[in-house]
């Protein structure tokens, strides 16, 4: 396997638009996605696949060109599928940040993945997986492996494989929505939380934007751009708690120059694991975006 050769940053938001829809593709670049990605998967029926793949193809090359920030991937059918290879051989180009491999569930998957993307020329291709089956999330602490870039939880393939039922409470996927993200932090690898599919419940999103960021989730599926504002703000450290985190380091480097281990901050107790919280909100709010060229520039 390769390795990445595109930095990415924090990400925040990944915006799906079907392959079939041209004309919602070239609107990718307008709500500012930290990832745009072309749907060949659930966007698209079985009898349009073969069409949304030159759609994609040539949508890549032209947002390549009128939107060169825009870090943007391609969802390609599962592998054991029968649209799999021809996706590979047909819509895929090497202007593309990187891929999305749906219902990832093996390492025989991964190496498969990159070994015809290395066949294609597209070695260099960053590799975002979805674990939204059963055989996904009960395999995932041993599937998460370099050069994986990231991975999302996709709830509604995954109860839909376990034969359940979707509540708004969303207790029926708590464990494996908790397993998947911490499977990635061991890793080491950056998590988007499911998507909320009645797009127009602006509360239900945040709601669940924000309990993805208290499990630890760096940001969330995206499938309106209304939905995109609404993930950067949650995922985003609060100006409160950017000036927070800069006062606690001050005052625990301070500390640190006298010889003190543990010191009082705000009446809290502070020591390394709130130190250790305070570098990652300053990490996510001064962590520069960079265009595609720039990165591989």
């Amino acid at each position: 396997m390769l390795a990445n050769i595109h930095h990415l940053p924090i990400l925040r938001s990944a915006l799906f638009a079907p392959a079939t829809r041209a004309d919602l593709l070239r609107k990718l670049p307008c709500s500012q996605p930290d990832v745009a990605i072309i749907d060949l998967e659930d966007g698209v029926s079985s009898d349009a696949k073969e069409r949304a793949r030159s759609i994609a193809r040539s949508m890549t090359q032209e947002l390549a060109t009128t939107a060169p920030q825009l870090r943007l991937f391609t969802r390609i059918n599962a592998v054991g599928t029968s649209w799999f290879a021809g996706d590979i051989d047909s819509a895929l180009s090497p202007e593309l940040t990187g891929i999305v491999l749906p219902k990832y569930e093996s390492l025989d998957q991964l190496a498969l993945v990159y070994g015809v993307l290395k066949q294609q020329g597209l070695g260099h291709l960053n590799v975002l997986v979805g674990i939204e089956t059963a055989q996904g999330v009960a395999q995932v602490e041993q599937i998460l492996r370099p050069p994986i870039a990231a991975v999302y939880f996709g709830a509604e393939d995954f109860i839909a494989d376990m034969g359940g039922e979707r509540t708004e409470a969303g207790l029926e996927v708590l464990y494996a929505r908790s397993r998947v993200v911490l499977a990635a932090r061991v890793a080491g690898m950056q998590t988007l939380d499911q998507v909320v599919v009645n797009f127009h419940d602006d509360d239900r999103f945040v709601t669940e934007a924000t309990q993805a960021r208290a499990l630890g989730y760096t940001g969330k599926l995206c499938i309106h751009p209304a939905q995109v504002p609404l993930a950067h703000r949650t995922f985003s450290p609060t100006p409160q708690e950017v000036e927070r985190a800069r006062r606690l380091l001050d005052a625990y480097q301070q500390a640190q120059s006298e010889q003190q281990g543990v010191i009082v901050f705000e009446g809290q107790m502070v020591d390394l694991p709130l130190v250790r919280r305070a570098e990652s909100i300053l990490a996510r709010c001064e962590q520069p975006l960079v265009s595609r060229k720039e990165e591989e520039g």
